[in-house]
């Protein structure tokens, strides 16, 4: 029997999944003790990760959306036809008017690559998850001290002397997280105050639970600082030592007098004047949150109110403070790192003509070989269309689209269709498109969402357990997922150490230890001058289904 390390693929805690593995077969799991974050612990998602593999609902082969029903297709004719297609649109229509959403999902490695997919084929429309649920925080917390990222651990918690939980709900989004945040109330003490609306299970921890309307963060966040400055709670020598901009802070402060914050809010006075007092006095505290901040149309603005309290009493820099940002996806952190971003190439190097040479040195292409894959260099160095909006792209009129034609062609890889408010707009925008590429482990709600009858592909794709690679916790700890199984499907999976598009078959087994029929998997980096998918088949090899030819996904 092998026993394999990987990363659980649910939250972004990055639990260490352990998988023993016999005759090929994923046979059993168990989380790691040796783990710095689950500690020999599952949630009761993380327990079912091994489902993700073996389950029967799992996308077995490509299948082609004809006159509105599916049709089973080889690889050969969806490499073709899709890699064909793609190049007419090109043709016809420039690079700008295709769309590659990329994932959350993605290792790092597949982070990057997707990004370079969509630098080599001549745009920056390629985004992630992370325009819908923690833009705003990268933007917030950037603005503030740098880098868009939690500044402690979740181990660190533990150290807190005050833990204040405001737009999250961790019991349930985070479960493993809380071992570290009740540690730090029961070992250490500490105090724990939730602010929510609702009474989670979270709350049901708390030492102090505050109830407040929703959408209020900034008022009361400001009604804490009104109560830390008119009683000199602040940290005055942090404040003085490595903080500037508080003074325009404490005028707007002074508008949130305690008779505005209960109007807005509905919190007593005495209540936020306690909480006030507490997060500045029984230090060092911690200020954490999730999407329960983040996502609003004023969601930057709540990132900074928090990281200004923060800030305002000195909670950042030292073990047991900082804004500990619990993110949604298991890489949410590394693909928003690794580029996965309208608004810049990998590792925060934005779109400028320095940070395209730099890119084009490390890939071994001449800049101005780049630069005329593009439109001109106005569209080389301009932030493409978000994930938000991909669909205002394909509906608006053409002279309202600031790109030489509307989207014609989305490619989209691990990313749900669901994932936005304006759904109509949405299924109208899918309607429209000449063609549409899913690539998933699973069928999607791409593929139902709109009344479309033609142009549609499901590409099966390898889990993260399929392969090797690496992932970005939220506390930006980075870890190495082992390969746990051989692919069980005929899919696309992503390996980091190719420079071309390279196809191998492999022997699969069922779950009872049978080999199963030889299956092709495609390994995709960006091919130069065409996508990876449209590279032509080595002589001799074979494509056959794992499962009967009858079945049907």
């Amino acid at each position: 029997m092998t026993v394999r390390k990987n990363v659980c693929t649910h939250c972004s805690v990055g639990c260490t999944v352990i998988a023993h593995v016999a005759n090929g077969v994923w046979i059993e799991q168990e989380p790691a003790w040796d783990s710095p974050i689950n500690r020999g612990s599952h949630c009761a998602k993380g327990a079912a990760v091994r489902d993700d593999v073996s389950s029967e609902r799992r996308l077995r082969y490509p299948v082609k959306l004809v006159g509105g029903a599916w049709q089973r297709i080889s690889w050969d004719q969806a490499i073709d036809e899709i890699g064909n297609k793609l190049l007419e649109i090109r043709a016809k229509s420039g690079p700008e008017s295709v769309y590659w959403l990329g994932s959350a999902k993605f290792t790092n490695e597949a982070a990057y690559l997707n990004r370079k997919l969509a630098a080599f084929w001549g745009t920056n429309n390629s985004d992630h998850q992370a325009r819908i649920c923690h833009s705003t925080t990268v933007a917030g917390v950037a603005n503030t001290w740098g880098y868009g990222a939690m500044t402690n651990s979740y181990n660190d918690i533990r150290n807190a002397k005050t833990i204040m939980i405001m737009g999250g709900n961790p019991a349930e989004a985070h479960p493993v997280s809380l071992q570290h945040i009740l540690e730090g109330k029961e070992l250490n003490r500490a105090n724990m105050i939730v602010i929510d609306p609702r009474f989670t299970r979270t709350a049901a921890h708390a030492t102090e639970y505050v109830r407040v309307r929703p959408g209020v963060h900034i008022p009361t966040i400001y009604g804490m600082l009104w109560h830390i400055f008119r009683n000199g709670w602040e940290d005055k020598g942090f404040l003085h030592q490595r903080v500037y901009g508080m003074d325009e802070i404490r005028k707007e402060v002074e508008k949130w007098p305690p008779n505005e914050v209960e109007r807005v809010t509905g919190l007593e006075e005495a209540q936020v004047k306690r909480i006030a007092e507490i997060f500045a006095k029984q230090r060092p505290s911690t200020l954490i949150w999730a999407m329960g901040q983040t996502q609003y149309s004023f969601g930057t603005a709540n990132v900074r109110a928090s990281c200004i309290l923060l800030l305002a009493t000195g909670n950042v820099g030292l073990p047991g403070t900082g804004a500990n940002i619990f993110r949604g996806h298991d890489n949410v952190q590394g693909a928003t790192d690794l580029g996965l971003d309208v608004t810049t190439l990998p590792l925060y190097y934005g779109l400028a003509e320095d940070a395209w040479r730099h890119w084009c040195r490390v890939w071994e292409v001449d800049y101005d070989w780049m630069l005329s894959r593009f439109v001109n260099k106005t569209f080389m160095e301009t932030p493409g269309v978000t994930s938000t909006r991909w669909f205002d792209a394909t509906l608006l009129p053409k002279d309202q689209v600031a790109q030489p034609d509307t989207m014609k062609a989305m490619f989209v890889m691990g990313h749900g269709g669901n994932t936005i408010t304006r759904m109509p707009q949405a299924a109208k925008g899918i309607e429209k498109l000449d063609l549409l590429v899913v690539c998933d482990p699973y069928p999607t709600i791409w593929a139902v969402l709109s009344e479309r009858k033609n142009g549609t592909y499901l590409l099966p794709a390898c889990t993260s357990f399929e392969m090797n690679g690496s992932r970005t916790a939220s506390n930006r700890s980075l870890q190495w997922g082992e390969q746990v199984v051989k692919p069980t499907t005929s899919c696309i999976c992503w390996r980091a150490s190719s420079a071309s598009p390279i196809r191998c078959s492999r022997t699969s087994r069922s779950r009872t230890g049978r080999s199963r029929p030889k299956i092709s998997c495609v390994r995709s980096i960006a091919a130069v001058g065409r996508p990876a998918i449209a590279a032509s088949r080595p002589s001799g090899s074979r494509r056959t289904c794992a499962i009967s030819p009858n079945s049907t996904w």
